[in-house]
């Protein structure tokens, strides 16, 4: 016993158009073809399959057979995954980056990121997306090593001998807390050297570009996290004190789970962002519009980056 044939795409693209118009004849009309034409071409896939797909006797409108339901769903998704294929091709033809590679600050609010990404997703639907998140100089690494070919970072200090561009895209506010129960929040501040005698949760940096600095560390003794998620439980059990993103910690403020410190050494104070890629290694059109997504954001909200819900 032979198996079915291999249908063509014509033949497969007529199929779907005779469904979708109702009729042998409107779907000449579409195609711009005879209506014996459009025939011939189903009795020709109808032969490579071995199987009737339209019940042409029980009405003189064409109705799908058990079998020909079945094979719809499947032309259809031949007839999308050729879309879906002559999309990419023509989007690299024209210089659109199959995958884009980005890596943002863990620091950047997650309103921000999903708007951009949701946009992103609309308007270059057959680019994908290589996404991660990193602390302070791990975002620079990722750039320099060719990791990712975007990123969304934190800048902590200037280095002028790296090959990297960077484009101003908004700030985030960070603010030192404690749990009410933590003694720095019973001091109510009043000791301005008494942080230096409590334990600072600080973010560990896992890249080697800022080895050996320290951004904010001022107490005698830390504990190094590796990411904000942990250190943010770790506040809300009152162990130890750090500074956060306002966005994560607004609602445990007005909750009273967390406290607002006035630490002199550790004032509230506003980190900016930039869009970095190597000058040598410049991104696409689909990453180029993802800096002016990000840039827009900042120019038409100034507070893009304040209180929002993120992690």
């Amino acid at each position: 016993m032979h198996g079915p044939g291999t249908p063509t795409l014509d033949q497969l693209r007529v199929f779907l158009t005779v469904i979708e118009c109702g009729s042998f004849a409107a779907a000449g009309r579409r195609l711009n073809r005879a209506t014996s034409v459009i025939s011939y071409a189903i009795a020709n896939l109808e032969l490579q399959l071995g199987l009737s797909l339209f019940d042409r006797a029980a009405t003189r409108k064409p109705q799908l057979t058990e079998a020909g339901r079945a094979v719809l769903a499947e032309a259809r998704t031949v007839a999308h995954g050729i879309d879906a294929l002559r999309a990419k091709v023509s989007g690299l033809l024209g210089g659109l980056e199959a995958e884009v590679r980005l890596v943002v600050s863990v620091l950047m609010p997650g309103a921000r990121l999903v708007d951009a990404l949701t946009a992103f997703q609309a308007t270059f639907p057959t680019v994908s997306l290589r996404l991660n998140v990193e602390a302070l100089g791990a975002v620079q690494h990722h750039i320099v090593t060719g990791k990712a070919v975007l990123g969304i970072s934190v800048e902590l200090w200037n280095r002028e001998t790296d090959p990297l561009e960077r484009i101003p895209v908004g700030d985030v506010e960070m603010i030192t807390v404690a749990a009410p129960a933590h003694p720095l929040a019973k001091a109510g501040g009043h000791v301005p050297s008494a942080a230096r005698d409590h334990v600072q949760l600080v973010i560990a940096d896992r890249s080697p570009l800022s080895e050996g600095q320290e951004f904010g560390v001022i107490a005698d003794r830390t504990w190094r996290l590796s990411d904000l998620s942990t250190k943010h439980t770790l506040l809300l059990a009152g162990i130890g004190w750090g500074s956060m993103p306002a966005h994560m910690v607004e609602a445990d403020l007005a909750a009273g789970r967390l406290v607002a410190l006035p630490v002199p050494d550790a004032k509230h104070r506003r980190l900016p962002f930039t869009a970095i890629y190597r000058s040598d290694d410049p991104p696409g059109p689909a990453g180029r519009w993802l800096i002016h997504r990000f840039t827009e954001q900042a120019a038409t909200n100034p507070a893009a980056a304040r209180p929002i819900a993120f992690l």
